[in-house]
């Protein structure tokens, strides 16, 4: 029979597999792990569209809890400068939420700036956890 695996150790799976986050602003690499590449959901309901031509490939992007959101427990948003720019998707967000629940740090980077008629392709982003 085989046995379920609970989201953590997909995670922690994730973290043993991962490459390193890239170099921080000073120059030097920190402990980080990828744990997963995702399209921001949301783009079209915030700012993203007024901050666009600000924003550039590897610029820092907080990543916020939000447990009392109605649509979903699980919602992580995300900040560029402190603007809301959506969320990560509801579907690949549940790892991340429980690791930030349980006091874990995590980050994010933009990795793909993208004009595009589907606002789902225009904004991707890699959420690396702090070892």
């Amino acid at each position: 029979m085989p046995s379920r695996i609970p989201a953590a150790c997909g995670l922690f799976a994730a973290l043993l597999l991962a490459p390193a986050a890239p170099a921080t602003a000073q120059g030097s690499t920190q402990a980080a792990m990828l744990v997963q590449n995702s399209p921001l959901a949301g783009f079209r309901y915030y700012e993203g569209a007024e901050l666009w031509d600000r924003m550039q490939v590897g610029d820092a992007l907080e990543l916020a809890r939000e447990p009392a959101n109605p649509h979903d427990p699980n919602a992580v948003r995300v900040l560029w400068q402190g603007q809301m720019l959506g969320y990560l998707p509801r579907r690949e967000n549940r790892a991340v939420a429980r690791h930030m629940d349980a006091g874990g740090r995590v980050e994010a980077r933009i990795v793909r700036l993208q004009q595009h008629r589907n606002p789902w392709q225009r904004i991707e982003l890699a959420v690396y956890v702090r070892l």
